[in-house]
């Protein structure tokens, strides 16, 4: 009989428990919990602050009466483990209850400590009216400080997602908010282009949107808070949210001798074991491997906590299993949109040094002529040399999850652009289109690999010379609707068959329509025809993403 002690609930804690209790109705399953709360949807606390979420209880996932009667399991709540001793193979737990400490021993230990929010030194940042969101203590002091002073203002510091999903909330329920993001985008594991239309949603729904601008000092003035700007700026408010990152939490695994990585992750191996054989650890706070580069990387992800929490129990009872790297999966709703991502970023692209290129695919959410299709916006990355999908981003109010879902699994499976184009995908009017979003970005990249297609990007609009020539293939309205390309000569696509003697033989011409598909179509009669050519990738609407400023 073994005797498995497991620290820290939530995800990764509470996954290990009741994995582990399904594989052995023998063993001693102790779970330590130094919050009131040991299993709990912390993704939905500000769906609950806005509201929209109804019921506090629906937040909690399970109780310690509920897993003792299910997976009897001993669940302690309230109990916060102060030390370890790997070498004789005990912790230290501190009732908080009534301060007494005392010893367990185990076979087994489980490392479920989550990550922290980070708090930056930041002068007056100590104060009644500064809030962070991890639990739901912290989601309940949010709220009763809404119940009683009823602010009429809020600020948002960070933009990842927490920060963002405040926004949201806050505005939701009629405060009105400023977000300041120290960086010049929102969202990071998107490319900036991406961003943008998160950042155009902000502002079209009222938020104040600071980019580039940090928090500097804070004062309390009575109800108030007076906040120095990096930007010189001053800001009253009379509540604020950090939201600015997390950090993992390893101050039990760092006094206990276990090995710490780069990134300041507790070190795993493939099976979930730290430098201990007898400890494992799970979730925020480990340092995972990423799927593509092989790199480590912080992922403070549910679902990665989760599948290492079920690893962690199957080696502890002798199911050997890996776990397979992390590729960052993720989703995100602001307000009418939501933004989602899987795989590498451009930025990191660039980073890596990694050979690559890209498109963009503006398409619609389900068959445009069904009632209530929108717009998706898809970037796709892809491996100049193999075609390997390496990483893909989409924008959109419907649809964006299932397409990023699927582009998920092809780039586990390891899949091409090339296997894109062969992609079954379910069809029917209110659901999709017969070419859909992920089959046109398929059809794109291929051309391009294939050479059917040569593709220019906005860096080469801008830097046009005088051996080049724009061409705006769209129809004359649209100019003055959508915008245009200074100097761009204008011919539209239906017209182009009968005007190519208007087009010198002697300048490559690049280009664009709006979204890209009828800038294809002329630059297959272009290149027919003998001129040399480019379309540029996603049309002006990408462009336009790209130089978007706000």
């Amino acid at each position: 009989m073994k005797r498995l002690l497991i620290i820290g609930g939530v995800a990764g804690g509470a996954s290990t428990a009741a994995r582990a209790r399904r594989l052995s109705e023998d063993a001693e399953i102790i779970m330590f919990e130094r919050g009131e709360y040991v299993s709990f949807a912390n993704c939905g606390l500000p769906y609950h602050i806005s509201g929209e979420i109804a019921q506090r209880s629906a937040l909690l996932l399970q109780t310690p009466e509920s897993f003792k009667a299910r997976f009897n399991v001993d669940v302690r709540v309230q109990h916060e483990v102060v030390a370890i001793d790997a070498s004789a193979k005990t912790v230290s737990v501190k009732d908080l209850l009534n301060n007494q400490i005392y010893q367990e021993s185990y076979d087994a230990l489980v490392l479920s400590p989550g990550a922290a929010p980070v708090v930056p030194p930041i002068s007056g940042l100590d104060n009644p009216l500064t809030f962070s969101l991890r639990n739901l203590p912290d989601m309940d002091r949010i709220m009763a400080v809404l119940a009683q002073r009823k602010p009429a203002h809020a600020t948002v510091v960070g933009g990842g997602f927490i920060g963002l999903e405040m926004v949201e909330a806050l505005q939701h329920i009629g405060i009105k908010v400023t977000l300041l993001e120290l960086s010049n985008q929102v969202m990071m594991p998107v490319d900036l282009e991406m961003a943008n239309m998160l950042h155009q949603e902000l502002l079209d729904k009222g938020v104040e949107l600071k980019l580039n601008c940090g928090l500097q000092a804070v004062e309390q003035d009575g109800a108030e808070l007076n906040l120095s700007l990096s930007t010189g700026e001053q800001l009253k408010t009379e509540l604020l949210i950090t939201a600015i990152g997390v950090k993992p939490e390893i101050r039990l695994a760092v006094d206990a001798g276990l090995a710490i990585g780069e990134l300041g992750g507790i070190v795993v191996d493939e099976q979930m074991r730290t430098s201990d054989p007898a400890i494992f650890a799970v979730g925020d706070a480990i340092e995972e491997t990423d799927l593509l580069t092989g790199e480590k990387v912080l992922i403070p992800l549910a679902g990665p906590a989760n599948r290492q929490g079920r690893i962690a129990a199957d080696n502890i009872f002798g199911h050997e299993q890996s776990y397979n790297k992390t590729q960052g999966t993720a989703i995100c709703r602001v307000f009418d949109l939501a933004v989602a991502s899987t795989g590498l970023s451009e930025k990191r692209l660039l980073k890596l040094n990694i050979p690559y290129d890209k498109v963009y695919v503006h398409g619609a959410s389900h068959a445009s002529y069904f009632p209530g299709a929108h717009p998706v916006s898809l970037k796709l990355l892809y491996s100049t040399e193999d075609g390997k999908i390496l990483g893909a981003q989409a924008v959109g109010r419907d649809g964006i999850d299932k397409r990023i879902d699927v582009l998920a699994v092809a780039i586990r499976a390891g899949l091409t652009v090339y296997d894109m184009q062969e992609m079954e995908l379910t069809y029917a009017p209110p659901f999709g289109s017969a070419k859909d979003v992920l089959n046109q970005a398929g059809f794109v990249a291929s051309n391009a690999l294939k050479g059917l297609s040569r593709l220019c990007h906005t860096q080469e609009i801008d830097a046009v010379n005088e051996q080049q020539i724009l061409l705006d293939v769209r129809n004359p309205g649209e100019l003055a609707k959508m915008g245009a390309i200074e100097g761009a000569l204008n011919i539209p696509v239906d017209q182009l068959r009968d005007r190519l003697s208007e087009l010198p033989k002697d300048k490559e011409i690049l280009v664009f329509c709006y979204v890209g598909l009828r800038g294809h179509v002329a630059y297959r009669m272009l290149v027919n025809a003998g001129f040399k050519a480019k379309n540029l990738t996603g049309g002006l609407k990408t462009y336009q993403m790209v130089k978007a400023r706000y």
